[in-house]
């Protein structure tokens, strides 16, 4: 019997690693071009032909040399390596190495949780696909795996105490706050969280609480102070330890950018991650096990942050998957999983090579090469561009007045383009401020109907999406 279910595991192994490897596959499917994608590989192309690491601003004509906190610098020097070698394929070969090494380390690290009970696994996978925010060429992929290896390390040392691998945190805070900053702060604040959680002994109906020793106590503090330390190594210095709180404070970004909008009951599209949520609560409440005071707290802090913002949606994924499986109930082993799921992995591989073109990923663009063609011919100076164009132009080497950094913006103009964009009362007076020459903007937009019935502007472009006025 025991021979039998040893032969089944490692069955039921290789057939869900098939099924990780065609999912991923299938993923690629809602492979986008973010607009953002474009302004990271000129940032990351400068910075490897100039030898230089970008602190100020060198891509618009408004803020030229301004301060900037390159806090992606390292993601964007390999993006534009990674060109160098796979070309046209290198999106492609990012977004799919780092999904797959995800998926896979979520499954490796706890393996025996994940196959105790396979329906649930396939119901959680497809959380993944609903709310997974990270298909594109953005550093957000590297935060998902460095989050992942932080959460692995922080609960492995919590429940073996004579483990080392906590060491390794300080090395994931060095590396994430050079790749990709602004979320740099996690690993020291997890730490945190697990001193808190180990401070106290205690079994109250539903939680139960185990007190961590004095020196597991003592290794996270070290270990948190460890991080904020790494996370000062980087072109901008200790600016990195306050910057995610700085970003996190500022009420222009989080009313206006898409992504750092809170979870909201009124969007249809926002109650994927509301069920998610409530699913694991029941899971955990509902189990025969009791709730671990450290899942309790994990799952609140990443709640909170999700509830907060759609982008810590994922986050929220990564950290309870560490968690979720332990409450599971077991289900015993059966071939027909293995069947069942080799069968999905043949549809998926199905569905993704009858579908996927790589032609159409590179075509999501803002802009036309006839729309590119027009302002390099007229060379504008003080243009004023649409905050989604300026990605893209930045990549056509179009000096810009706003682009997707809105980080550097938001203390100087960033309130000033919304009025203008939204033709607030004193808009007028905003833009014989900036002199503008050009105006390249949506052809459905408040700002292309004034600049269409004044005198002192002149159409020159026109086509399905945008407009390029000239100041007379």
């Amino acid at each position: 019997m025991r021979i039998k279910n040893f032969i089944l595991k490692h069955k039921l192994v290789f057939s869900f690693s098939v099924f990780l490897l065609c999912f991923a596959l299938f993923l690629m499917l809602f492979l986008r071009m973010d607009i953002d994608y474009f302004w990271h590989f000129k940032a990351g192309e400068y910075m490897v032909n100039h030898s230089v690491l970008l602190t100020h601003d060198v891509f618009s004509w408004s803020l030229f040399q301004f301060p900037w906190i390159s806090h992606e610098w390292l993601f964007e020097v390999f993006l534009y390596y990674l060109s160098l070698i796979f070309r046209d394929a290198h999106l492609f070969i990012y977004v799919f190495s780092s999904t797959l090494f995800l998926i896979f380390f979520l499954f490796l690290s706890q393996r025996k949780e994940y196959l105790k009970n396979m329906p649930f696994t396939l119901l959680w996978t497809v959380f993944f696909t609903l709310i997974f925010t990270g298909l594109s060429g953005r550093p957000q992929l590297f935060s998902f795996l460095l989050l992942a290896f932080s959460v692995y390390l922080i609960f492995y040392y919590f429940y073996h105490p004579n483990s080392r691998r906590i060491y390794f945190l300080p090395i994931i805070s060095l590396v994430w706050a050079n790749v990709h900053g602004g979320s740099s702060n996690l690993p020291y604040l997890l730490c945190i969280l697990a001193l808190f959680c180990g401070l106290f002994q205690f079994s109250f109906s539903k939680i139960e609480a185990e007190r961590l020793s004095k020196k597991q106590i003592f290794t996270y503090l070290i270990v948190a102070v460890l991080c904020m330390i790494a996370i000062v190594i980087n072109p901008h210095g200790i600016q990195m330890l306050f910057y995610p709180y700085q970003n996190m404070a500022d009420s222009l970004m989080l009313s206006t950018i898409a992504e750092w909008q809170p979870s909201n009951l009124n969007y249809i599209s926002h109650y994927v991650y509301f069920a998610f949520a409530l699913i694991t609560l029941i899971v955990m409440i509902f189990s025969k096990k009791k709730i671990r005071l450290i899942d309790a707290v994990f799952y609140l802090f990443f709640l909170y942050l999700g509830l907060k913002s759609i982008r810590f949606w994922f986050f929220s994924y990564i950290v309870w998957s560490m968690f979720i499986f332990y409450y599971v109930p077991k289900r015993k082993l059966d071939s027909y999983s293995c069947v069942l799921l080799l069968t999905f992995s043949c549809l998926l591989l199905v569905v993704f090579a009858s579908s996927f073109s790589y032609s159409k990923v590179l075509s999501t663009r803002s802009l036309s090469d006839d729309a590119i063609s027009v302002l390099k011919e007229e060379n504008p100076k003080r243009l004023f561009n649409y905050y989604d164009y300026g990605a893209y132009l930045i990549y056509q080497d179009i000096p810009v007045f706003i682009d997707g950094r809105a980080d550097l913006y938001s203390k100087y103009i960033y309130k000033d383009y919304q009025d203008i964009s939204r033709l607030s009362y004193h808009f007028y007076e905003l833009i014989d401020k900036y002199q503008f020459d050009y105006f390249i903007v949506p052809k459905k937009s408040g700002i292309a109907s004034f600049l269409s019935i004044e005198s002192e502007y002149e159409l020159i472009y026109k086509d399905k999406e945008c407009l390029i006025f000239k100041t007379k």
